[in-house]
């Protein structure tokens, strides 16, 4: 993988408070592995493209609507290289082409492994498995979070960013702020918006980034993928007066937290905020899916 070759913008959303409020568009990062999933495998593939081996293969795990599966298969596709996913949950073994995270993949080349979520929870144990079944592979943990993942995030900070007092991004398994954290500037604060209920966040990102001052806010509207009607019209709403598409599970959720935040006087006046939009809007079509079946308000930006 390369450096890009063209500029992430951050654009400025007028709210009409004592606070500046941007954003910078890590989702025009590139059309399909968008956002904080191009740099999270940025060294992750450098050093692996390195190796001489025979047979290139990138392995995987995710979720059915996972961001991180279908940006694995996408930069599998672009470079050539076969891509295995390991799915959470074997309910859709017999019809994932139903499932539209999981056939944009397919469509892109990657094939499935669907484990049960008891399996699923011994990841470090499936990892060891995979690495001995395919030795020459590049067996990546879930949301792609390790080190490597780490240093990745580094390139999501630029002179551009410096001048911001506080940095704020969504979190799931914890790589993206773990980066931010031990990048940023020494006056810069990091504001982690949690997408999932996990205590371990806190201790994982001390010692991803060797560092300690950031704050994790939850911002899950109670569980990992639970989408509320006031997070669908929050996004609906944004995308009507600021035209950014946010998806539901991450930026859709940081965003309707960071304007609560704004309004009841979170940071002080006068502070510059920078928002990461971290992509994964390919995910919109799967909660439509999941709302309409429930009779839900849909995610107006995905209507045809």
């Amino acid at each position: 993988m390369k450096l890009l070759e063209h500029t992430i913008p951050i654009v400025e959303i007028s709210i009409g408070a004592s606070v500046q409020l941007f954003i910078k568009r890590e989702d025009l990062t590139h059309p399909e592995i968008s956002g904080n999933k191009y740099w999270k495998m940025f060294f992750n593939m450098k050093k692996y493209l390195e190796k001489e081996v025979s047979e290139r293969k990138i392995i995987t795990f995710g979720g059915a609507f996972s961001n991180h599966i279908a940006a694995a298969a996408a930069l599998g596709n672009e470079f050539g290289i076969q891509t295995l996913g390991i799915i959470r949950g074997n309910e859709l073994e017999d019809s994932w082409q139903e499932n539209p995270t999981l056939f944009l993949a397919h469509q892109n080349g990657m094939t499935f492994r669907f484990v049960s979520r008891e399996v699923y929870r011994d990841k470090e144990k499936m990892m060891k498995e995979l690495q001995e079944e395919f030795p020459e592979s590049l067996v990546v943990p879930e949301g792609g979070t390790n080190e490597n993942a780490v240093e990745g995030i580094q390139y999501m900070l630029s002179d551009e960013t410096k001048g911001f007092d506080y940095l704020c991004c969504a979190v799931g398994t914890g790589g993206t702020v773990s980066g931010l954290v031990k990048f940023a500037e020494p006056h810069q604060q990091v504001i982690g918006f949690k997408a999932v209920k996990d205590d371990s966040l806190e201790k994982r990102i001390k010692k991803l980034s060797q560092k300690d001052h950031f704050t994790l806010i939850d911002a899950s509207d109670g569980g990992f993928g639970k989408i509320i009607d006031e997070n669908v019209r929050f996004i609906n709403e944004f995308y009507q007066y600021f035209g950014i598409v946010l998806e539901p599970v991450y930026t859709g959720k940081m965003l309707r937290k960071i304007f609560e935040m704004i309004a009841d006087g979170y940071f002080p006046e006068n502070s510059k905020i920078l928002a990461f939009h971290t992509g994964g809007v390919q995910g919109i079509a799967g909660a439509n899916e999941m709302l309409k079946k429930k009779n839900k308000e849909l995610i107006n930006i995905c209507r045809t």
